[in-house]
């Protein structure tokens, strides 16, 4: 598995790719010229993965199970490898996940797993309900990687708490496809006492053109 690092301090931000998209598709598209203050001045450190996408979810030829399963090892991967690799190159201790498309997917997908890793997500134009993939096969592997799903059933209250202490940041079109799917998932966080914000840009902001506004909008920064 590659991946690229930009910049040399500040949060770590932990950037997921679109859907089937690769390690350096942030910077072929714009985001990483658009973050350029923010990489310069130290403010984020961004540590973007490629995707096994078509390995797992977008992988017709497989059987949902083998999908999911192929999933789950993506996600040792983020949290086993990449964590502790940028962790080694940087001691911050806020940790950011993001996405636009399917990456915003991954991103609240990683971030809602483990909320006491995470200080912050911003998905943009994401799609959270990952059961169109499964042709309507469910089992724990895609239970548990489905946020619309295990975040209804949430009641830990350790993991309660630290869901509670995350910024959570969902960005979306309002003629996007998904943007139905974004109020779902925001009425379940409502319902759980998760406060978050749910921002709803005009028109469709399904492109990286709309994606470069949101991210200088919503990423902040952090010393």
């Amino acid at each position: 598995m590659e991946l690229l690092v930009f910049g040399h301090a500040g949060a770590r931000v932990l950037v997921f790719p679109t859907s089937q998209g690769r390690f350096f598709q942030w910077e072929d598209s714009g985001m990483i010229t658009a973050l350029g203050e923010h990489l310069e001045k130290g403010w984020i450190q961004l540590f973007c993965v490629d995707s096994v996408d078509s390995e797992s979810w977008y992988a017709r030829w497989r059987s949902p199970a083998e999908r999911a399963w192929r999933h789950v090892q993506y996600d040792h991967y983020n949290l086993n490898e990449v964590l502790p690799f940028s962790k080694e190159h940087n001691s911050n201790p806020f940790l950011v996940t993001t996405g636009t498309s399917f990456g915003a997917y991954h991103a609240v997908n990683f971030a809602f797993r483990y909320p006491h890793l995470v200080d912050r997500v911003i998905a943009m134009s994401g799609l959270y309900d990952i059961k169109r993939f499964t042709d309507g096969y469910t089992d724990d592997n895609v239970y548990f990687n489905n946020p619309c799903d295990f975040m209804q059933n949430e009641h830990d209250d350790a993991r309660l708490q630290a869901l509670r202490h995350m910024d959570i940041i969902l960005a979306t079109g309002r003629d996007d496809s998904a943007c139905s799917n974004n109020e779902y998932l925001s009425s379940i966080l409502w319902g759980k006492n998760i406060w978050h914000a749910l921002r709803i840009w005009d028109g469709w902001a399904h492109d990286w053109p709309w994606w470069q506004q949101m991210i200088r909008t919503y990423i902040g920064g952090h010393d």
